[in-house]
């Protein structure tokens, strides 16, 4: 009785591929070309079934003899295939058909064993998930095995090895040239991803260059038009901040509060400043509706006040000035207000002394308070005037404003010429020995007023805000906020929690200092 041996190799696609059969006498050989199997059925006289379990350096049994002897006939029936069939053969399977009869036979052994390979690493997968599937797998893989041994009948053993070699070998030089290539593909794609991706990244850039170059052009134009909002200082500390108006001055008071709204300003020439045409007093009332203004440095002489009140606004109906009579020209001061003062006075009241004669102080009693419009002598280049200033104007204006305080509290307003502590200028490692930023007039700054009671009031509302009102003609400074802080609103310290709110406003030019202002409740 003939014994039916069948095997298969299957891959994991399980692609259904016809079949290609070709017959050899008794034995028939199906080949499923490019597929997942290969399939081989061969008709023995054995009467015994047989089985193969893992023969690898064991001596072989003798069923396996006997299907090693089956296979051997197999392949002596294809080399028994006439040139014809040869050729048919190959051509249905796409290969070549060139050549000789024996080019012709191991072109087709060639192309079995490619299948045969292609295969082993499916069965070796399908051989761990089931003991039967793997003793199957494994007995395909020794018939395969025993088949590949059987070709050196036909094919010397050198040369089937050389031939195997060579095979390997191009195999290997194939794969690895695609790999290669398909490396190189991956890198140029790469390459090409990369350089896509960087364009972007440039346009990307570039939109985003763009934008910030508006919003650069935007803060240089804000900057330009809005120096203060610039932190301009050598040796700011971590916590401080611009000052800036818009948005650091809180809200109006509600309607009906009530309330005086007091401003002060060194004009440094009203005369000058009233023959601006960019700017006038009666724009800066209109604009800010102050109650009362006080003026420093007018340098205006008595002969002149009457023409400079028919200058001002309608409404201010009550100003008085201080002249300075010693030097012509020089000096004096003035409160302008809509509201009639229960009284007024010139100077401290001390006869002969200098500071009265430069016509440096005005004193306005209101119901609530004194309001006295200062301007503190300056120490002069050299320091020629340090002395005098530290040792008796400010030492006599602190017992002139302490006697007033006796009576009501007092608000101490003007260019009192000191800018006391660090964050008040702009460059204070530079200017120790500047008049308005020396060691010995910040101190007496100090103890002749804050120390006395008196509380700095923007200071009190801005602790680490720099803000300035004071910029020099000389470099320029105005534009680039390099300034000092020398105007001030001093209160007593009992109506200090009536301050409202105590501002600057560096936006109005006409002079090398701008106005300051206060709002105090009643």
């Amino acid at each position: 009785m003939n014994k039916v041996l069948q095997f298969g190799l299957h891959s994991s696609k399980f692609l259904a591929v016809p079949l290609r059969s070709l017959r050899f006498g008794s034995s028939i050989v199906s080949v499923r070309v490019g597929a997942t199997s290969f399939n081989k059925r061969f008709m023995s006289n054995a009467t015994s079934p047989f089985s193969i379990n893992n023969t690898k350096g064991k001596e072989m049994k003798g069923s396996d003899r006997d299907e090693m002897g089956n296979i051997q006939d197999g392949q002596k029936e294809i080399e028994a295939m006439t040139v014809q069939e040869l050729r048919a053969t190959l051509r249905k399977h796409g290969l070549p058909v060139n050549g000789l009869k024996k080019e012709l036979i191991s072109s087709l052994r060639l192309h079995m064993d490619s299948n045969l390979q292609d295969e082993s690493s499916s069965a070796e997968i399908k051989e761990t998930t089931s003991s039967t599937l793997s003793e199957s797998v494994t007995i395909k893989r020794k018939i395969r095995n025993k088949e590949e041994s059987t070709e050196d009948d036909c094919i010397s053993a050198e040369a089937y090895g050389e031939r195997r070699v060579k095979q390997s070998t191009e195999k290997k030089l194939k794969a690895k040239v695609s790999s290669k290539a398909i490396s190189n593909e991956q890198k140029s794609l790469t390459k090409t991803g990369k350089q896509k991706l960087r364009l972007k990244e440039e346009e990307a850039s570039l939109t985003i260059s763009s934008k910030v170059l508006k919003t650069d052009e935007i803060i240089s134009s804000l900057n330009q038009s809005e120096p203060w909002t610039l932190l301009a200082h050598k040796k700011p500390e971590e916590d401080w901040k611009a000052y800036n108006p818009k948005t650091m001055r809180p809200p109006p008071l509600p309607e009906g509060t009530k309330s005086m709204k007091i401003m002060t300003w060194n004009v440094n020439g009203l005369r000058a400043l009233l023959k601006l045409e960019s700017f006038s007093a009666l724009q800066l009332a209109q604009r800010e509706n102050f109650d009362v203004l006080c003026l420093q440095e007018t340098k205006i002489q008595v002969k002149d006040v009457e023409e400079v009140k028919k200058a001002l606004s309608d409404g201010y109906d009550h100003s008085f000035w201080s002249c300075s009579v010693s030097k012509l020209g020089y000096s004096g001061t003035a409160i302008i207000s809509r509201i009639k003062p229960l009284s007024v006075r010139y100077g401290t009241g001390l006869s002969g002394s200098d500071h009265d004669m430069e016509g440096r102080i005005v004193t306005a009693e209101f119901e609530s308070f004194y309001l006295i419009s200062t301007y503190v002598p300056n120490s002069g280049d050299g320091l020629k005037r340090l002395s005098y200033r530290i040792e008796e104007w400010d030492r006599t204006l602190s017992k002139y404003i302490k006697e007033l305080e006796k009576s009501k509290p007092v608000v101490l307003t003007g260019d009192l010429n000191c800018a006391h502590e660090e964050i008040d200028i702009y460059n204070p490692a530079g200017n120790k020995r500047s008049a308005g930023f020396t060691i010995e007039e910040r101190q007496s700054f100090r103890e002749n007023f804050l120390d006395k009671g008196f509380v700095d009031t923007f200071r009190k509302q801005h602790p680490g805000v720099v803000g300035y009102t004071y910029w020099g003609y000389r470099h320029g400074t105005r534009k680039t906020n390099k300034g000092w802080r020398l105007d001030y609103f001093l209160v007593s310290e009992s109506i200090s929690a009536n301050v409202h709110d105590s501002y600057i406003l560096p936006d109005i030019n006409g002079s090398d200092h701008c106005p300051i202002g206060l709002i105090l409740k009643l």
